[in-house]
């Protein structure tokens, strides 16, 4: 990325990469975020408590789940961005 020595403006003649990278960044926490959920059960089976019941999202758990929707909204928005500028 190309920064104007003495004005501070980034060049848009590498935009696209850095949707490109952007889009890699936030791929990467996506789909990290969703490995780390486990289907049908919260974090607390893994402590031997019970999965079949319904509990509410507690703790980190909820924060994932958060960090999950997060992800997913920005690397839509990047991909869309990158499509239109493209």
């Amino acid at each position: 990325m190309t920064i104007l020595p003495l004005i501070g403006i980034v060049s848009p003649l590498n935009s696209c990469m850095t949707f490109q990278i952007l889009e890699w960044l936030f791929a990467i926490g996506l789909i990290a975020c969703i490995l780390v959920q486990q289907k049908g059960s919260g974090l607390g089976s893994a402590f031997g408590g019970s999965g079949a019941v319904y509990s509410t999202k507690r703790g980190i758990e909820k924060s994932i789940f958060y960090a999950t929707i997060v992800f997913a909204v920005l690397f839509f928005g990047t991909t869309t961005l990158h499509l239109l500028v493209a």
